[in-house]
């Protein structure tokens, strides 16, 4: 999950710049009270990634803090840890020693749900607001009924939807920001949940990487760049940058999984503390605050640009698989269970198309690049041509398989991954529709599953991976096939389930992944932004503003679940968290989008005309013809 999944937020698009150790953040839950503390910064010195262009020697300085007086206090009715900031600054001067008295005391904790909280230093209270449109609306309507004025009265309910929707978003909008994570007094993060009525915490008070994505991109729609610029940094910071030969320890290049703070003792000083980061493959505190070089942008900082080419390294690395698409384990994608993905599943490559693209874009025309953009390009070419002529299956295709010739030995197969026509399911007659098509879940020799994976389907919407013609297909098999893919709730993370000896099989007898549920054919509601991108960037918002409007009956209702269960939806998943961060940010993310369709463009791919004229030249001869046969020398 970490390797491929976390590298859509270290390839994100430029941002504005911002201080990453600073107190001038407006900070949500910050409480002004008379308590004198006196705090005495102490400097630390450790080695750090902050390199230099020409030495890539690193070093980094972090500032801790002695606190006094008890700066950290959380509220009393807390029930779930949180993490609290070491109230550092940035370095002024040479030395980095600075001695404050400030009146201020931080209570950092989850704050009621739907009561009045600050944002951006505004007040805001959905519930009251809900109230008082409810009961103005109700007045509204007693008064046309009695006077009379039937035609007054679709205005009404639609004033009365209106207003319950923008409690659902203000309802949203605070729980994100309850959400936010932070370190040194910087927002750094969402965590996974916030759930204030579940003692059992697992692992959702960690901020994870995949997780943070539609949080990210609605701090972003918001001009809140901060946050994610922050959080870049800090999770670059915990990148594994040691090439490592013990197969224990992270490879060079990868990215954690997820990360937590964690405030500890200052060593030698029991009275002062310090945040440290816990990445979660086992290093435990390397990321701290480095200064930030404010001179240069984000995507030009020399660490960022290492970053990004350690990952294509370990990414476009040779090996033993002769495809163009990336080898994975089971559960590495969205999916991290067992569910029969190993292989080349589509999300994986989808997303790894769309991080190429955007290495593409961000890396440095440098002379030491080139032979990593000349990889890449032709990474690019490469994927893009195997993706759409052999991941993509309509109802002609399906006939073609179905009429395969198998054990072609020869340059010129068309059966060229020798698939059995017997493994076409006989759902998949029903299911595909004579207008549509979609990209399968996996390819592998002699196996094509034939699963419909959203993510990777709206994915490669997203980046161009599919055609033009492709895309449209796509989203006239999700409007032909609504009820099996939205039904009472968005959307079908995968379709159809694994029932029967084909789930006791392939997931291990998962309880967690039983038939309809979880990973296993369940509805994510997070999964609403990329169906919202997808639909906007194809012109047909309509079918996206359609999925929102059948999240909005129930969602808030319900607690904003991680996930729903049942073929249509119809219950809360069995296991779900509720105050799930990542349904809450893919339903603004997806709000947001609607309101403003032209913000899209930042999120999304268009083709690229070298890559078009490229395909077209792959698809008008069959590649195999064009590598000789090996000739050798005795």
């Amino acid at each position: 999950m970490a390797t491929s999944e976390a590298i859509l937020p270290v390839l994100l698009p430029r941002l504005h710049h911002s201080d990453l150790c600073t107190n001038s953040l407006n900070l949500v839950h910050t409480i002004k009270a008379n308590v004198n503390n006196r705090r005495i910064k102490i400097p630390v010195s450790m080695q750090v990634h902050s390199c230099s262009r020409k030495s890539q020697n690193c070093r980094r300085r972090v500032y801790a803090l002695r606190s006094r007086d008890s700066v950290f206090h959380e509220k009393a009715d807390a029930g779930r840890l949180e993490s609290m900031g070491c109230q550092c600054q940035r370095a002024e001067g040479v030395s980095g020693l600075t001695t404050e008295d400030q009146n201020e005391t931080r209570f950092k904790g989850k704050a009621r749900r739907l009561t009045s909280n600050p944002v951006n230093g505004t007040s805001s209270a959905p519930s009251i607001e809900g109230y008082e449109v409810g009961q103005q609306l109700k007045h509204e309507k007693e008064d046309h009924v009695r006077n009379g004025k039937a035609a007054a009265a679709g205005t009404t309910k639609d004033k009365l939807d209106k207003g319950r929707v923008n409690v659902i978003e203000d309802e949203a909008w605070n729980l994100l920001r309850d959400s936010i994570v932070y370190y040194c007094n910087n927002q750094v993060g969402t965590i996974a949940a916030n759930d204030p009525s579940s003692s059992s915490i697992l692992n959702y008070d960690q901020v994870f990487i995949r997780d943070f994505i539609p949080s990210g991109i609605a701090f972003l729609l918001k001009g809140e760049y901060d946050i994610v610029r922050n959080f870049i940094l800090h999770t670059l910071q915990l990148q594994s940058w040691e090439k490592t030969m013990d197969c224990y320890s992270p490879g060079q290049g990868l990215m954690p999984a997820s990360f937590k703070v964690r405030t500890v003792p200052l060593d030698g000083d029991d009275s002062a503390t310090e945040d440290v980061l816990d990445p979660d493959f086992g290093e435990a505190a390397i990321g701290r605050v480095a200064p930030v070089d404010s001179d240069l942008s984000l995507q030009e900082r020399i660490d960022v640009q290492t970053g990004i080419k350690m990952i294509l390294k370990l990414c476009l690395a040779d090996g033993f698989d002769m495809f163009p698409t990336l080898l994975v384990t089971d559960g590495s994608c969205m999916i991290d269970r067992r569910m029969g993905i190993h292989g080349h599943p589509l999300e994986i490559q989808a997303l790894f198309y769309s991080a190429l693209l955007s290495a593409r874009e961000m890396l440095a025309p440098e002379d030491a690049s080139a032979d990593l953009i000349r990889a890449l390009n032709n990474r690019l070419i490469a994927l893009s041509f195997h993706v759409r002529e052999y991941y993509w299956i309509d109802m002609r295709k399906i006939n073609e398989i179905y009429r395969y010739k198998t054990e072609e030995y020869s340059y010129d197969a068309v059966n060229k991954f020798n698939i059995y026509p017997d493994q076409i399911p006989s759902w998949l007659v029903e299911f595909m529709p004579s207008k549509g098509g979609y990209l399968i879940g996996n390819l592998q020799p002699a196996h094509m599953d034939f699963r419909f994976f959203s993510l990777g389907n709206l994915w490669s919407i997203v980046s161009s991976l599919a055609k033009v013609d492709q895309s449209h297909a796509i989203l006239d098999l999700i409007e032909a096939k609504w009820d099996e893919l939205v039904a009472d709730m968005p959307f079908k993370i995968c379709y159809p389930a694994l029932e029967g000896q084909e789930w006791q099989i392939i997931t291990g007898s998962d309880p967690k992944n039983t038939p309809w549920s979880y990973h296993n054919g369940g509805s994510w509601p997070t999964l609403l932004w990329q169906l919202t991108v997808a639909c906007i960037k194809m012109n047909r918002p309509e079918v996206a503003l359609k999925a929102v409007e059948v999240a909005e009956r129930r969602i808030s209702q319900d607690k904003w679940p991680e996930y729903y269960d049942t073929k249509r939806a119809r219950f809360i998943g069995k296991q779900a968290q509720l105050y799930q961060t990542w349904s809450i940010a893919g339903y603004l993310v997806a709000k947001l989008l609607l309101a403003n369709p032209s913000a899209a463009k930042s999120l999304v791919n268009e083709e690229d005309s070298e890559l078009v004229n490229a395909f077209s030249s792959m698809i008008s001869t069959n590649p195999r013809r064009k590598r000789g046969r090996r000739r050798y020398i005795v």
